[in-house]
């Protein structure tokens, strides 16, 4: 039994090829073993003298930003808050963006969040101490860990060629 012509469908052995296949193997476009076209991943990306640079400012810049969120959420009641959160999400998010790797949020990730928690165990004889106990300090620790894994789930779902659009069309 063979398919009509200009049906959409091809004989191939008695096989029906999908339309937009062209019949092939179904190996996915973008390169060997099929790996879609994307943001290299932290293992795969080439290490150069550039890349090395940037990590380092990313990390600088981990820690000066845990350092000033600190200070700024505690500082004003709700807006410094919000600026604090504004900026490590920027911080993440352009790591991810400059770098185009896993590595681009995680370094600045890991450096906030040890600066973070060393102030935050930092408690003086005298009592001084820069987080007080408070639903804002509570919400700058926790949303900059999840502002942080956001991001990380941007890059890997870039990785993994998960397109925008409709969802079945």
């Amino acid at each position: 039994m063979t398919a009509a012509k200009g049906g959409g469908a091809a004989d191939n052995g008695g096989r029906r090829a999908r339309a937009g296949t062209g019949g092939s193997s179904g190996a996915r476009p973008g390169g060997p073993a099929g790996r879609p076209p994307g943001p290299a991943s932290a293992l795969s990306a080439p290490l150069t003298a550039g890349r090395i640079a940037m990590y380092v400012l990313l990390l600088v810049g981990g820690v000066l930003v845990a350092l000033a969120g600190t200070l700024v959420q505690g500082a004003w009641a709700p807006g410094g808050l919000l600026l604090a959160l504004a900026g490590t999400g920027g911080l993440f998010y352009g790591g991810v963006t400059a770098t185009r790797t896993a590595a681009g949020v995680l370094v600045p990730g890991a450096a906030w969040l040890v600066t973070v928690f060393l102030l935050l165990s930092d408690a003086r004889p005298e009592g001084d101490f820069l987080f007080p106990a408070g639903l804002g300090s509570y919400i700058f620790l926790l949303g900059g860990i999840l502002v942080g894994v956001i991001c990380a789930t941007v890059v890997q779902m870039r990785a993994t060629g998960v397109t925008r659009g409709r969802v079945g069309g």
